[in-house]
């Protein structure tokens, strides 16, 4: 059933807004990806505050040509029957959601993603983007390096005190 012209315009308007918002969109190929796989995607999505639409490609062009930061960006990859991850709190996470769900349905195939200052980034890129920790991880990981050398201080001079208090037990029992 296609769509009415108000239909299409409230559309256009939903994805030009999510553009605006969004730090990083992610767009990938479905293609023979079954519907109940979809929506075990959407719903593996909201869990890190993403969002993902299957938009036609047009209407997703017209609400580029509604954002400025992506007024100018080249649309000629969005081509296909696509898919599109978008996420206003993590630039990663829409990457990260779609690895995840492309490991277990294989017909999932990054196309690129669109930065919120316009670029066009390509799918090897998406791929390289999906591999890196994840915010919470990186803090953990920051924290853990700052943390070490007072880890590493306080148990040599643990060490040290434990053995300046063994020889003083034993020239004391001696």
């Amino acid at each position: 059933m296609a769509l009415t012209k108000d239909k299409k315009n409230q559309v256009v308007q939903e994805v030009s807004d999510l553009l605006n918002t969004s730090k990083m969109t992610v767009v990938a190929a479905y293609q023979g990806t079954p519907v109940k796989a979809l929506q075990s995607l959407r719903s593996s999505g909201r869990n890190n505050g993403t969002t993902i639409k299957v938009v036609k490609n047009r209407l997703v062009i017209q609400a580029m040509k509604r954002t400025d930061a992506l007024k100018e960006t080249d649309a000629s990859a969005l081509t296909g029957m696509l898919l599109y991850a978008f996420n206003a709190e993590d630039e990663v996470a829409p990457a990260q959601t779609l690895a995840a769900f492309a490991k277990t349905q294989p017909t999932i195939e990054f196309v690129g993603a669109l930065a919120a200052d316009g670029k066009f980034i390509a799918a090897d890129e998406v791929k390289a983007l999906a591999n890196l920790p994840n915010k919470d991880q990186l803090i953990a990981q920051v924290m853990a390096t700052l943390t070490s050398p007072i880890n590493d201080v306080v148990s040599g001079l643990s060490g040290n005190l434990h053995a300046l208090l063994d020889g003083i037990e034993a020239k004391a029992t001696s």
